[in-house]
């Protein structure tokens, strides 16, 4: 500890022991250090009042270095090469055409009031990643709301086709409205299964090689989700949890039946919001 260090140390030793007013020099002193670690969020707070429409399933780009977690952890559970889900991660940050098709489709839509013009991913270019290193046959999202993630995924399913590796999307969604942004030529990778997703998933018949949940976020609905898919997945199935910073369901279904769990926490650049996460559940 320098000098600096140590003259603080004894300033405030001394402080605490003066009545009342050491007492509320200190609590001074305390609160400037913690409002420290809420400036910044606060002032994203400001800007994001006044230039973005919206209100709920926030959008946001993630921080470089998180960016870089979560490439080495698709990296250790895929088997596959750092460099290469780096790659598959800028390949999905950089495909102009799939921006412009969010970008339009969010334009005609009449949420659009409720919508930025910009198209930012988050954490859902991991999901990019682990389509694109896993190369799955069938993928199934409960819970596909507008279709951002539905995109992102028929996006790298063409991707992998062009590499000789078809597949194909299955969305859930009790909303008949939800999913107006799975159109066009990504629509040819994928479909929307309407109605209760746990009845769909019962009534589902092919072997599911990467399963997202995002659906109702209610801690027994998401078990049952789980429950519903068992014994529908491939050997080596992943699947991966949107609402794993909320409850521990995916990892206590990963402990009664044998699979792996890691927890990925997402930071958002430039944005109020904490963050959320992703679950991952898989076999070795």
């Amino acid at each position: 500890m320098g000098n600096t260090g140590v003259l603080m140390k004894s300033f405030k030793r001394t402080i605490a022991k003066i009545p009342v007013l050491g007492r509320s020099i200190l609590i001074s002193f305390r609160a400037k250090i913690a409002f420290g670690y809420f400036r910044e969020p606060l002032s994203n707070l400001v800007k994001w009042f006044f230039k973005s429409n919206e209100t709920t399933n926030f959008t946001y780009k993630l921080e470089k270095d998180n960016i870089q977690y979560l490439a080495s952890l698709i990296s250790d559970i895929a088997n596959v090469e750092f460099d290469t889900i780096m790659n598959y991660i800028k390949e999905i940050e950089e495909d102009k055409n799939l921006r412009k098709h969010i970008a339009d489709a969010v334009a005609k839509s009449d949420l659009s009031f409720v919508a930025d013009k910009e198209v930012r991913f988050g954490r859902r270019v991991g999901w990019y990643a682990f389509t694109r290193a896993l190369k799955p046959k069938i993928i199934v999202e409960t819970g596909v709301d507008k279709g951002l993630g539905a995109c992102v995924l028929t996006a790298a399913l063409k991707k992998n086709k062009q590499e000789g590796f078809e597949g194909k999307y299955f969305g859930t969604d009790i909303n008949p409205e939800a999913g107006y942004l799975l159109s066009g030529e990504y629509a040819n990778y994928g479909s929307i299964l309407y109605g209760d997703s746990i009845t769909s998933l019962k009534s589902f018949e092919g072997v599911i090689d990467l399963f997202i949940n995002d659906s109702d976020h209610s801690p027994e609905y998401e078990a049952e989700e789980y429950r519903v898919i068992s014994k529908k997945l491939s050997e080596n199935a992943v699947i991966l949890g949107d609402n794993s910073h909320c409850t521990d369901k995916l990892i206590e279904f990963s402990r009664e039946t044998n699979r792996h769990f890691i927890f990925f926490q997402e930071k958002p650049y430039k944005h109020w919001y904490p963050g959320a996460g992703i679950g991952i559940s898989f076999k070795r």
